[in-house]
C-alpha cells in the first residue's frame, strides 16, 4: 500500500526490484562488517542513516507527547526547533551529496544498477516534498506556541503527519539504498 502525499507523488512501499538485489545475495548485510572492502567511509554513511532514523523518531515522539498533552508547549517547541532543524538540514545535504556525487560514482562502477539508483533519486524527490511540508508545519507550530497554543496544538497534528511520512519514507528508502549501495561498494572496492 502506497501513501499518497500529493497528486503526483507517493511514498514508495514496495521492495526494490529483485534484479537490483543481485549483489546483496553475494554480500549479505550480516557480513558487511567483515568484508575487506568495508571501510570507515561506508561505516560513516550507514551511521548517518541511523542518525536520520533516530532524529525522525525523536521529532515524531515529541510531537505525540505534545498532542497527548504530556509535554509543555515551550518544551515541545525547543525539541521541535532543535531536532527538526538538524533533521531538515542534514537530510537535504546528505541527499544532495548522494544525487550529485555518490550515485554517479556507483553508476560509473556498476551501471547494471542504474535503474535502482533512479528509484532512489525519485525517493529523494518525494522526500524533498515531505520535508517541505514538515518545515512549513513546524515553523507555523513554533510561531503559534508563542501566540496561540490552541492553534499550535492543531498545527502540531500536521507536524505529526509529516513526521510519520518522513519515518515511513526513510524506512523503505534507507534500507533499499543501503542494500543496493553497500554491495556495489564491496564488490568494486570503492570508497577506500
Amino acid at each position: 500500500m502506497q501513501t499518497m502525499i500529493s497528486k503526483d507523488l507517493t511514498i514508495r512501499t514496495e521492495d526494490m526490484p529483485a534484479d537490483m538485489r543481485l549483489l546483496l545475495n553475494q554480500y549479505p548485510r550480516e557480513d558487511w562488517e567483515v568484508q575487506p572492502g568495508f571501510k570507515d567511509k561506508t561505516r560513516g554513511w550507514l551511521q548517518a542513516h541511523q542518525n536520520f532514523r533516530k532524529l525522525a523518531e525523536i521529532v515524531r515522539m515529541s510531537t505525540e507527547e505534545y498532542l497527548d498533552k504530556t509535554a509543555e508547549a515551550k518544551d515541545y517547541a525547543a525539541i521541535l526547533g532543535y531536532y527538526g532543524r538538524i533533521l531538515l538540514g542534514n537530510l537535504h545535504g546528505h541527499h544532495h551529496w548522494e544525487d550529485h556525487s555518490y550515485f554517479p560514482e556507483l553508476s560509473a562502477a556498476d551501471p547494471r544498477f542504474d535503474r535502482g539508483l533512479e528509484i532512489l533519486e525519485k525517493d529523494h524527490e518525494v522526500l524533498n516534498f515531505v520535508l517541505d511540508d514538515f518545515k512549513n508545519a513546524a515553523n507555523r507550530t513554533l510561531k503559534l506556541t508563542h501566540l496561540d497554543e490552541a492553534q499550535a496544538y492543531e498545527e502540531a497534528a500536521l507536524v505529526l503527519k509529516s513526521a510519520q511520512d518522513i519515518e515511513t519514507l526513510l524506512e523503505r528508502h534507507l534500507g533499499d539504498e543501503e542494500d543496493l549501495a553497500v554491495p556495489i561498494i564491496l564488490h568494486h572496492r570503492l570508497r577506500g
